[in-house]
């Protein structure tokens, strides 16, 4: 328990730094994917919490700060938030090395908050669950429940894209790329999220318990 204590509340700092870092780099009006032009503060703000990177980061690192208070923390809601959270770190890992990595050009400061966000938080906490869970928690049930965040996502973003024509990640361009081609894309997601769903019931299922369950004497 100490040290599953240990490692998720490592996981949490890592995506707090993060996440901080970022917000820190919006305020003072750096650069981020889609805004080489940066809106006012307001804007500013309400566009980070708008990418799928910001929220997943988010989540682990709520669902990592709970861990870290209980490892064997568990519930019906709370099981599909730590799915989400596990899932959408990972597509977020994804998508950033095979789109979107060489699309960037960033320094400094900018560069270390990118590859914390997309690199070192996907790593650390699908390792953390691989090795310390909880699980079991993972079913199909809980896989459909958490595709309603993903799907919720993507319909918001893009209909505030054809009303304001900003969008958060170049392959949501629809003005340059055609509907047809961001629509495809959307259901590449999709398909993507539950291969991962797959992937994560498969292995909830087949490894041991954890944290072992503790029987009495």
């Amino acid at each position: 328990m100490p040290r599953a204590r240990a490692f998720h509340a490592l996981t949490a700092l890592v995506a707090l730094a993060a996440l901080v870092l970022q917000l820190v780099q919006v305020v003072k009006g750096s650069p981020v994917l889609a805004d080489a032009h940066p809106p006012g503060l307001v804007d500013r703000i309400l566009r980070f919490f708008a990418y799928f990177t910001i929220q997943s980061n988010i989540l682990v690192l709520v669902t990592s700060t709970q861990l870290a208070q209980d490892p064997a923390r568990d519930g019906r809601a709370w099981r599909v938030v730590r799915t989400a959270a596990v899932s959408g770190i990972s597509v977020t890992g994804l998508v950033h090395w095979f789109l979107l990595r060489k699309l960037l050009d960033l320094h400094g400061a900018d560069y270390v908050a990118d590859r914390m966000l997309h690199l070192a938080v996907p790593i650390l906490a699908v390792l953390v669950w691989v090795v310390l869970g909880p699980r079991p928690r993972i079913d199909w049930g809980v896989c459909l429940r958490t595709a309603c965040w993903p799907l919720a996502w993507l319909v918001v973003i893009l209909a505030q894209a054809a009303l304001t024509g900003w969008f958060p990640y170049p392959f949501l361009d629809h003005r340059t790329h055609g509907w047809g081609h961001v629509l495809v894309v959307c259901l590449g997601i999709l398909v993507l999220f539950f291969a991962i769903f797959a992937i994560l019931r498969e292995v909830d299922r087949r490894l041991r318990a954890a944290p072992p369950a503790v029987t009495g004497s």
